[in-house]
């Protein structure tokens, strides 16, 4: 199954999002069949801010890292990298070079603020999918009644972020075809963590972890792969 076609099984394609190897191994030993990354998880670990435009190198060799895992992959670009709309905006150019490569264009409408309608968002998502973008991501809309309306007039799949009121079966009635984690496995994680940490230093139960023989077999073959 190509991953075009993973976003048009019964459920939408649920893409966790990975920041590194091991998060990226770990949804892969879960059984997902693709895994995206997260520009926030990747800047974020490297001390950074989100949209700085800090992730580019650190996303291309992510790219190149988890290249052999049996998943496909997504990765999260930003901005494109520039303030040129000629350097970021040639979707038509990308897929007569790379006709398989899937293209998800993300409108920010909802998520920043701004001219947020569905008219809008409509709009720009039209252009995209003329220009060639084989799926479009809208995050920041909760609305069952929205997410209704902007997967009937988008051409092409509807890719949100996870909505916490609606499940997976919830999102494919509205007609949403992908969702993604986002950085909410990166917060989580963080969130665990220090949760260890202060449970330790209270003297309260220890949250489980995943055991450490695990983790490190799961490197040795991931490396071994790569030889």
């Amino acid at each position: 199954m190509s991953f075009h076609d993973l976003h048009y099984g019964e459920l939408p394609l649920l893409l966790p999002n990975a920041w590194d190897v091991p998060s990226a191994l770990a949804f892969a030993e879960a059984g997902f069949a693709a895994i995206g990354t997260t520009s926030f998880g990747v800047a974020s670990a490297a001390g950074r801010p989100d949209g700085s435009r800090s992730t580019r190198d650190a996303n291309l060799t992510l790219a190149r890292d988890l290249s052999r895992l049996p998943a496909y992959l997504s990765v999260d670009i930003e901005d494109g990298y520039s303030d040129e709309p000629e350097q970021v905006a040639g979707f038509t150019a990308v897929k007569r070079r790379c006709p398989d490569l899937f293209v998800n264009a993300r409108v920010d409408n909802f998520w920043i603020g701004e001219d947020a309608t569905v008219e809008a968002v409509l709009g720009r998502a039209a252009q995209y999918a003329a220009a060639g973008a084989d799926g479009v991501f809208v995050p920041g809309v909760n609305s069952a009644d929205v997410l209704r309306e902007l997967a009937a007039g988008i051409g092409v799949p509807l890719n949100v972020l996870v909505v916490p009121a609606l499940s997976l079966g919830d999102l494919a009635k509205l007609g949403v075809r992908r969702v993604s984690t986002g950085s909410l496995p990166y917060r989580a994680a963080l969130l665990t963590a220090t949760e260890v940490a202060t449970a330790v230093r209270d003297g309260l139960p220890v949250p489980a972890a995943a055991p450490y023989p695990d983790l490190q077999a799961r490197l040795v073959r991931y490396q071994q792969a790569g030889r």
